[in-house]
């Protein structure tokens, strides 16, 4: 591609053009185009013919995409922007970085050594399938490395965690501990006394241990934006479920200082919408969302009781305002889908919008069901590219033939948005469509083969599904007059190489608001 400045009289036209260009619109009015002119951050005009110099003045800037793909900017519409971020400074003990216990006990004792005594260690990303003794690190292997120093890793879903000696004491966890709702501490079966393993216990434990310093988070946060923005992210929806009105102004500061530059729509807690609601420090960077209702099984049953979840979605839905429930297994899908009837019936809204998380276990019936409701569905097809294996061997074969079902979402007339629920999944969105499309696993495994989308259908996953699913399809979504200019500029058609190769497309260029905010060759 190369850079150039144009030539007219008039210089209130288009400051940016891309010329030259094979622009996948999304816009079924205009489906492929070959010219972009972009004025103000917006979209001027979109056009299948070459450049008309009447929207040109002597200042616009010209790219010559040289026949490459443009595309709406991806938009992931479910992460969690300071868990990414402080994983990508935490000490990687992902698979791809140790292969085993012992490696993450090498690796810790090395930070132990270079780090004075009491300072805190975390270590970030391990999946236990992935190791060699197939099992989680527990307190033992961890003060192997160091009791000097307390030592903090989190399972690469979030959901688990693992401490050591001196960091179980300062977190307060003993054999007297009682588990905080929604959590468990896995203990020795003849002692009671604490291993280590904590699950669904994230939130208690960002209440009981010392955060990272706020110049550490503020540094890590920009290295996040970076590194989603060469990844052609432009939007993110950060579903984090302890949001509250502290973690929005959070997010307001870093984009003050332009630390974080994606477009984002901030989800809250559920139990915020009292606040919330009446926000209004909102603008086209920062907007709110959807309240989040997390619905799960960690002790065996659901949590919360089904009339819990019914008065917790009827106090959102009553006010107007968008839920997104985390509903993964079939039974919390079903504890959604009852909430969602009982919630409709006594009061429709035709354009809700209420989103179902995950919805990792989907039957035909419950799509179906939820695409009678008029739900939105807002999965993650990057986890069959990261963990399909694990699926492969650890998901009953009743539960397997459901799983991750998207082709059967759609053609149940459910919109489906997807994200990466980044760090959980690399937040890279080619893989994720390559996975979608092939329903490969990154060894080459196939995880239910007849599940795979149209690589078209996987790419609107993060486009018009994801800009639908938080109301934003107005303004994102497809290359059309009056959106934001955010567009992605690939190496290849993905529309015009074997599927196979989609996880080698690349991304050469993004755009934010009309401005160049990463070029590979800058």
């Amino acid at each position: 591609m190369s850079i150039s400045r144009g030539s007219g009289l008039d210089n209130t036209k288009a400051g940016l053009v891309l010329r030259n260009s094979n622009a996948i619109t999304f816009d079924r009015r205009l489906p492929q185009a070959r010219t972009i002119y972009i004025k103000d951050g917006r979209i001027l005009k979109v056009s299948s013919k070459d450049i008309q110099p009447q929207l040109t003045g002597p200042d616009t800037q010209i790219i010559d995409c040289s026949g490459k793909t443009v595309l709406p900017g991806f938009h992931d519409a479910h992460c969690h922007i300071p868990a990414y971020a402080e994983g990508l400074i935490n000490l990687d003990i992902s698979p791809a970085a140790v292969q085993s216990i012992e490696d993450i006990i090498h690796k810790i004792g090395q930070a132990a050594a270079a780090a004075p005594a009491g300072q805190w260690i975390r270590c970030a990303g391990y999946n236990e399938f992935y190791l060699r003794e197939k099992r989680h690190p527990l307190k033992g292997d961890l003060d192997l490395a160091t009791t000097d120093h307390p030592v903090k890793l989190t399972h690469r879903s979030g959901h688990a965690h693992v401490l050591n000696t001196p960091a179980l004491r300062l977190a307060g966890i003993s054999n007297e501990s009682e588990e905080p709702d929604g959590g468990m501490i896995e203990r020795d079966l003849e002692t009671g006394e604490p291993n280590g393993l904590l699950y669904g216990m994230g939130h208690y434990l960002s209440q009981k241990l010392p955060p990272i310093s706020a110049g550490e988070l503020d540094a890590a946060v920009n290295l996040a934006g970076d590194r989603l923005l060469r990844l052609g992210v432009t939007s993110v929806q950060d579903a984090s479920p302890g949001n509250n009105m502290t973690r929005w102004q959070q997010f307001g500061r870093w984009k003050q200082r332009g630390l974080f530059r994606p477009r984002l729509t901030v989800m809250f807690g559920i139990s915020e919408s009292v606040q919330a609601e009446y926000l209004t420090d909102t603008s086209d960077e920062l907007k709110p969302g959807a309240f989040k209702l997390l619905l799960d099984e960690v002790r065996g049953s659901l949590n919360p009781c089904q009339s819990e979840v019914r008065r917790m979605l009827l106090e959102v839905h009553r006010k107007g305002l968008q839920a997104a429930i985390h509903a993964v297994e079939e039974n919390t899908v079903e504890a959604a889908i009852k909430a969602l009837t009982y919630v409709l019936t006594s009061y429709p809204n035709p354009n809700h919008r209420h989103r179902i998380e995950h919805c990792s276990i989907c039957t035909p019936s419950a799509a179906a069901r939820l695409a009678g409701l008029g739900a939105v569905i807002v999965t993650n097809p990057a986890f069959i590219y990261y963990s399909g294996e694990r699926y492969i061997e650890d998901v009953p074969a009743c539960q397997f033939k459901h799983l991750y079902a998207i082709k059967t979402m759609q053609e149940a007339g459910l919109k489906v948005a997807a994200g990466s629920d980044a760090p959980v999944a690399v937040p890279d969105p080619l893989k994720a469509v390559y996975a979608a499309a092939t329903r490969r696993a990154e060894t080459g495994q196939e995880v239910l083969k007849q599940q795979a989308l149209p690589v078209m259908d996987a790419l609107r996953l993060y486009t018009t599904g994801a800009a639908y699913s938080c109301f934003r399809e107005k303004e994102l979504g497809t290359i059309s007059t009056g959106k934001f200019a955010d567009l992605v500029v690939l190496d290849t058609d993905p529309l015009q190489v074997e599927p196979e190769k989609l996880k080698d497309v690349k991304v050469t260029m993004t755009l934010l608001n009309g401005e160049v905010v990463y070029s590979a060759g800058g």
